[in-house]
């Protein structure tokens, strides 16, 4: 079954929440191909309006969630569809926890030699069943990338993680979809660090306040400079919510 997919702005985001986003993973794990996994935010959508590699990269994919709340209030508030959001940081244990129950193999890609080494000790332990055929550190020179891949299909991963953050990873899963023979590859930006414990998420009433991003910019101030792109995307919002309610022939 496939997801609706609808445009904001030009950049493609499914209409789907949670529940519908972990069915269409387990669909693409039984089913043939690679399907790529990535997440749409107010700041991607910004930037992938600039930038046609990454609109093209986000267009391939098989599923784009709606990463933001920013996303989500844009969909509902220009009446396009009725998300809910899907935080990328909640999807990948879900998805642990699926590859658990049915006996998966996965492969961790990304982040700094510590952390990606200690994300393969703690998934088996979080989610038993869950095996760890292979992993990497994402300080792999271009040249070596070739051998990656052959790795990544000579342990028969089903499930790859990639932790390059964005939109290095999406550029990543575009250029090596068609090489890779797992079933699955969720582009997952920061989640490595979340889960060794090198990154604290927001307290989970904040979560559910739609706050996260407020708490994240709290304790890492150098995220001003990319937070910056939201003012535009509610300005672009307002005046395409205005253009609408101008003119009868867009209503």
């Amino acid at each position: 079954m496939d997801n609706e997919r609808i445009d904001i702005f030009g950049v493609p985001v499914d209409v789907v929440d949670f529940p519908r986003s972990l069915a269409t993973v387990d669909e693409l794990l039984r089913g043939d191909g690679v399907g790529v996994i990535a997440a749409v935010n107010p700041e991607k959508i910004m930037r992938a309006r600039e930038d046609s590699r990454l609109l093209q990269a986000l267009r391939s994919a098989k599923l784009l969630i709606p990463d933001g709340i920013g996303v989500v209030w844009a969909t509902r508030w220009l009446g396009l569809g009725r998300p809910s959001r899907v935080p990328g940081a909640d999807l990948m244990p879900a998805i642990c926890e699926m590859g658990a129950a049915q006996g998966r193999k996965v492969f961790l890609f990304g982040a700094s030699p510590e952390v990606n080494g200690k994300v393969a000790r703690i998934l088996p332990e979080r989610y038993p069943g869950l095996h760890i055929a292979g992993r990497q550190h994402g300080y792999v020179r271009e040249p070596d990338m070739s051998k990656l891949v052959a790795d990544i299909n000579a342990s028969q991963a089903e499930i790859l993680f990639v932790a390059l953050g964005s939109p290095r990873q999406e550029f990543w899963m575009t250029q090596h979809v068609r090489e890779l023979s797992v079933k699955v590859c969720q582009g997952v930006g920061g989640s490595f660090d979340v889960i060794a414990g090198k990154v604290r998420r927001a307290p989970l009433l904040l979560r559910r306040m739609h706050l996260e991003w407020f708490y994240r910019l709290a304790r890492e101030p150098r995220r001003l400079g990319r937070q910056s792109e939201l003012p535009r995307f509610a300005w672009c919002v307002i005046r395409a919510k205005w253009a609408n309610r101008s003119s009868p022939a867009m209503n």
